[in-house]
């Protein structure tokens, strides 16, 4: 099971670089995916930076195989989904891409985050 979620987390980390690097490239088109359209490319560009950084911080502990902090840092990293819904939600964008991108994104690292800590 554990290393099911190692490589889960691997995943989420890849992703969530994809989706940082989209962000610095088509960041109006990223935005709407996004659930908030908004046209503003310097803003973009940060929310990109900071979801390459994301998946980055978390690399470290799965190229060395510490799967209990990996857990812990996959944990931590919960928080910038589960802020991106309640961005979503309080400026009155789709409640589809809030909970079924967002919030699926944050459950989804909190289940393998457990599976990590506790194996």
């Amino acid at each position: 099971m554990a290393t099911i979620a190692t490589w889960l987390a691997g995943l989420i980390a890849l992703g969530i670089i994809l989706i940082g690097i989209r962000f610095l490239l088509q960041p109006v088109a990223s935005a709407a995916g996004f659930g908030t359209p908004v046209p503003m490319n310097a803003f973009l560009s940060v929310k990109g930076v900071r979801d390459i950084t994301a998946g980055l911080v978390v690399l470290p502990a799965l190229v060395t195989g510490n799967q209990h902090m990996l857990g812990w840092l996959v944990l931590a990293s919960v928080f910038a989904p589960v802020g991106d819904m309640v961005v979503v939600l309080r400026n009155g964008g789709p409640r589809a891409v809030a909970f079924g991108v967002h919030g699926a994104t944050g459950a989804v690292m909190v289940a393998v985050a457990a599976v990590l800590i506790l194996a």
